[in-house]
């Protein structure tokens, strides 16, 4: 349901392209502090056919999400100096655990990890990748850069989400995105009319390529601005990839430095990161706030462990329960907040080809998962790991 990303022609390194810090010449905005991030761009010239994602074989996939830093350009912020411990905790029942297992294999999982009071119950890997190596976030990154507008909220260098997104993106004015606020993007309901269909080539997110080839970093401002209303704002939710990215635009405009750097300040370091941030840049040097950062599977869950924990003093007091809370009712339970997904009993954060982050903040657990689905989109795949997820919860 709505989790396409970036990934048409070397898309995934074209979303969100505009300017940095409100106040500044556009030349001088956006600064990357070396003790934050790095810049890094692959070791050799890749032939623009073979960074189209969505075409890669399974086995090109199954390496490739290991080291996407070797196909495309990002910025690399160092791991925490005193990383967090995630001790071992209560094993799995041994039934559980080989359910775990069938189902690591039915759906092609690399790497799954169950954490309960920051306790590791279950860990295991595939595929080739193991502990010490990165696997690509897909959407999963829409969730680190909500947290990263959470965190420029408690900075004071976002001053409210009712604010109107032109506050921040000016550049956006005269659009259909005059009257949409921050929160109105951050759950997409803006109003503004999107097609994410990656069959259709004439699809907004198809067209990407195309703006980029036309007008480079401006690329996402210049195609923003040609979207029609289609609802009024606040009354309709529609998945938007392209909105993301202008949520990172809108965080790093604020705060004047690209994604990656601000959050090795306000995650990497607070939740203790083992190994690197590996972030996708787009042409302007910012990150592609709407996907492709990469961490090692240990990571993914100590993002989910600081977020069960309210994220310290990164985000306002009760961030989670906010964002993690449905804004926009899907039906049958499941919900959208501030781009997370919330199920019954709980949210997570998901990207294509079966990247999650599901957690269950009443029993202090979280299940980290990434694949390589045959498919970029299997609905029952994701049903499945929900509901294992679902009966050990209810352990007594």
């Amino acid at each position: 349901m709505g989790v396409k990303i970036l990934a048409l022609a070397g898309a995934l390194s074209l979303a969100g392209c505009a300017s940095a810090q409100v106040d500044a010449p556009a030349a001088t905005r956006l600064t990357t502090p070396e003790a934050l991030a790095t810049p890094t761009a692959p070791p050799v010239a890749r032939d623009p056919a073979d960074l189209q994602v969505l075409f890669w074989s399974d086995g090109q996939r199954s390496e490739r999400f290991r080291r996407m830093e070797d196909w495309f350009a990002g910025l690399e912020a160092a791991p925490d100096p005193a990383p967090r411990a995630l001790p071992a905790g209560a094993p799995l029942p041994e039934d559980t655990a080989a359910r775990l297992r069938e189902l690591m294999d039915s759906t092609n999982a690399a790497g799954v990890m169950l954490l309960q009071d920051g306790r590791v119950r279950f860990e295991e890997y595939r595929l080739g990748f193991g502990p010490d190596q990165r696997w690509t976030s897909f959407s999963v990154a829409k969730s680190f850069t909500s947290t990263l507008l959470g965190a420029a909220v408690r900075d004071g260098r976002i001053a409210s989400l009712d604010d109107r997104v032109t506050r921040y993106i000016p550049e956006l004015s005269g659009s259909a995105y005059d009257d949409v606020t921050v929160r109105q993007l951050a759950t997409m309901t803006s109003g503004v009319r999107w097609n994410e269909d990656y069959t259709d080539p004439n699809s907004d997110v198809a067209q990407l390529a195309r703006y980029v080839a036309d007008h480079g970093k401006d690329a996402i401002v210049a195609q923003m601005r040609t979207l029609e209303r289609e609802a009024p704002a606040g009354s309709k939710w529609v998945y938007k990839t392209g909105e993301t990215n202008l949520i990172g635009l809108l965080v790093e405009n604020a705060v004047g430095m690209p994604l990656a750097a601000y959050a090795k300040a306000k995650i990497v370091d607070p939740a203790g990161f083992a190994g690197g941030l590996f972030w996708m840049t787009d042409p302007r040097g910012g990150n592609v706030g709407g996907c492709c950062l990469s961490l090692r599977l240990a990571d993914y869950a100590r993002f989910g462990q600081f977020v069960l924990e309210g994220g310290g003093e990164v985000v306002p007091a009760g961030w989670f329960d906010e964002a993690g809370r449905a804004q926009v009712d899907l039906g049958r339970g499941y919900g959208y907040g501030y781009q997370w997904w919330t199920y019954p009993g709980g949210y997570g954060a998901q990207g294509i080809f079966g990247q999650a982050i599901t957690l269950i903040p009443s029993r202090g657990m979280l299940l980290a998962v990434v694949s390589n689905w045959p498919t970029a989109t299997a609905e029952g795949n994701r049903r499945k790991f929900e509901a294992v997820l679902g009966e050990i919860a209810k352990e007594p």
